[in-house]
């Protein structure tokens, strides 16, 4: 009787397991968004405490941030009406990508441009000792141009610049002099900027 039970048991935890799973495995898109009448409600899973959420306009304009708070997944609704007729993003910041979801707003109506989020990846940049470890991923072998400046008395002097394209994953090793330096990589017509004292 003991082991029907505990085999009982075992087989209701394995279905739980299963589902929870398959749940996970069906996972599609990082958001979901329902719209009635006057709220949209956002839901972003895989947030983490201290990502940015911002609603943009067509200009890159921040109409709206907010710090998220707690790790897991995120739902707020929001009343996307009182904009001006226009294009607009949700524009989730994250450690190291950011993901964006545009929107449009017209006559009072919103849609949800799904066939356009995107996704794009920052830089990673670290120092051990005096070598300096860049590396940037670029699934669509978009261009990423790495520019290292020397800091001279306040004014930075170019010291190396170079332009990769064509692959996927740019990984780059610099040795740098005693002294600060500030590095800039560009990509996606974005810009992200790092200050090494070394």
């Amino acid at each position: 009787m003991k082991n029907v039970l505990n085999n009982s048991k075992k087989g209701i935890l394995m279905v739980t397991l299963f589902a929870t799973l398959l749940s996970f495995a069906n996972e599609g898109s990082f958001s979901t968004i329902k719209d009635d009448a006057k709220t949209t409600a956002l839901t972003l899973s895989n947030v983490k405490a201290g990502n940015l959420l911002y609603i943009k306009d067509a200009n890159g304009e921040i109409l709206y941030s907010e710090l998220i708070q707690k790790s897991g997944i995120y739902i707020k609704g929001f009343d996307l009406t009182s904009l001006p007729e226009g294009e607009y993003v949700f524009e989730l910041d994250k450690d190291l990508e950011t993901k964006t979801i545009p929107f449009t707003v017209s006559f009072k109506n919103i849609v949800i441009n799904r066939s356009k989020e995107t996704t794009s990846f920052k830089p990673y940049v670290s120092q051990k000792g005096n070598l300096l470890f860049v590396s940037k991923l670029s699934p669509n072998q978009e261009a990423v141009k790495i520019s290292v400046y020397a800091d001279n008395n306040s004014e930075y002097e170019l010291l190396h610049s170079e332009k990769i394209e064509g692959i996927q994953s740019v990984e780059r090793v610099y040795k740098l002099e005693k002294g600060n330096y500030k590095i800039v990589i560009s990509s996606n017509n974005k810009e992200f900027t790092k200050f090494i004292n070394n």
